[in-house]
């Protein structure tokens, strides 16, 4: 009996060396949550892996809340983390993340070639590939000489109820907020959101949807991405791209950077340095440049993307990112309580 008890507890101690040995990370991943579109994002993770034998386990952000969904995970698994990257397509979450000591900093050999505006001083996120923020209009509802040339001019009275703007509480258009609530000044930024509303502006669930409705005429134009406004452009749909406030002394045109960063306390901390230094190099800027979202890159080394423009061609809006993270809660309150009612 005794020599059976000893058994069955080897045994039992067998099972759970196993089951621990099979818990822990292989060795030979990384887990990267990556709200840039998967469309662009998942061929670029698939060659890493290939060039390193790296698996990658990526979690994609829903259309519906964009960046917010995958920093909410970021936090609520803060006592046992589960990712290794945050690959955010824009930065003031980013910023966010760091404030809350959910980052861990790192020093990529790859990041020192790109501009200090888009590269955090401490280290803990690493800017790249931007898109611009533009007004998408279409052509053949607005008259050539008639186009906007400013975010302003979406509050013009001709164009009431026929412009929009996605939903400011997500993604980019959340971005851009926190950005005019840190550049322009709580009172001027909230004067500006209200006089949208009173010009009965149109809400839409996404940037995408901006772009869409613009090609299909349902809209005359809207504020929107570079990438989603250059889809509808190759494609052949009667649009244009404008680059806002881009005159002489002018607010300047809004370039928002993917951020990169390693989050810490993740499972597989060195793959996931691996993960950024191969995400800054010039060769995937240069391929999401090529793919259909038109991504602009901010490193000098790579060539400027011709299809649409950069802080090379038009005056880009200085903006203190650090600033517009610390607002963004204001201006997400403002949002929702002023503006969406």
């Amino acid at each position: 009996m005794k020599k059976l008890l000893v058994a069955i507890v080897l045994g039992l101690g067998a099972v759970l060396i196993l089951l621990a040995l099979s818990a822990r990370p292989s060795g030979r991943e990384v887990i990267v949550y990556t709200a840039l579109d998967r469309a662009f994002s998942e061929p670029i993770l698939d060659t890493f892996t290939r060039e390193t034998g790296i698996r990658v386990r990526a979690k994609y952000d829903e259309e519906a809340t964009k960046t917010l969904g995958l920093v909410s995970a970021i936090r609520a698994e803060a006592a046992r983390p589960r990712c290794d990257v945050f690959w955010n397509n824009e930065i003031v979450n980013t910023i966010r993340l760091k404030r809350e000591g959910l980052l861990a900093p790192f020093h990529p050999e790859a990041a020192k070639d790109y501009p200090a505006e888009f590269r955090d001083p401490e280290h803990f996120w690493h800017g790249f590939a931007a898109r611009a923020r533009v007004i998408l209009v279409n052509t053949d509802l607005v008259k050539e000489g008639e186009e906007p040339r400013s975010i302003r001019d979406l509050a013009d009275p001709k164009w009431k109820g026929r412009v929009g703007i996605a939903k400011p509480l997500f993604g980019t258009t959340a971005t851009h907020a926190a950005c005019l609530f840190a550049e322009l000044g709580p009172d001027r930024t909230r004067a500006f959101f209200r006089s949208l509303k009173e010009n009965g502006i149109r809400i839409e669930t996404g940037n995408k949807q901006c772009a869409l409705n613009v090609a299909a005429g349902r809209l005359a134009f809207a504020l929107t991405d570079t990438d989603d406004a250059i889809i509808e452009v190759e494609r052949g749909a009667p649009v244009k791209i404008v680059y806002p406030d881009a005159e002489p002394g002018g607010l300047g045109v809004l370039f928002i950077p993917n951020t990169l960063a390693l989050v810490k306390g993740g499972p597989n901390p060195e793959n996931g340095r691996r993960l950024i230094e191969y995400l800054l190099s010039p060769e995937v800027e240069e391929a999401l440049a090529r793919c259909p979202s038109a991504q602009i890159p901010l490193n000098p080394a790579v060539p400027a993307a011709a299809r649409v423009k950069t802080p090379r061609d038009v005056p880009a809006m200085r903006v203190d990112f650090a600033a517009a993270a610390k607002d963004f809660q204001k201006a997400a309150a403002f949002i929702e309580e002023s503006f969406l009612k």
